[in-house]
């Protein structure tokens, strides 16, 4: 990691609800939660927790210099609404394959 720049994961211990319209998209007793300097608290939560059948892959791609390459997904009035690393940086091996959403419900 760059100096200075710090990337924690630890497992979330709140409720995690993402909802889009009246839609849930995702529930989850069990996110992992991100936390990176100079960006809020992320929660990437378990693919068996998302409704993936609602999500539409996008032609999206990041690149992290310190998490690697993300993959985007859409819905229909929400592009690149969601994404995941399928193959994370050593360092942060525990987010493979979860979801992370921009916006989220924590209770």
């Amino acid at each position: 990691m760059a100096e200075g720049h710090t990337i924690t994961i630890e497992a979330g211990e709140r409720h995690v609800r993402v909802v889009h319209g009246d839609q849930v998209l995702a529930e989850t007793d069990r996110p992992l939660v991100l936390r990176e300097t100079g960006c809020p608290a992320r929660y990437y939560i378990p693919p068996e927790d998302v409704r993936v059948d609602l999500l539409t892959p996008s032609g999206t791609h990041t690149v992290c210099p310190f998490k690697g390459t993300a993959s985007y997904w859409s819905l229909p009035d929400a592009p690149d609404l969601v994404w995941a690393y399928h193959e994370p940086k050593p360092e942060v091996a525990p987010i493979k394959d979860h979801l992370c959403f921009y916006d989220v419900d924590v209770s």
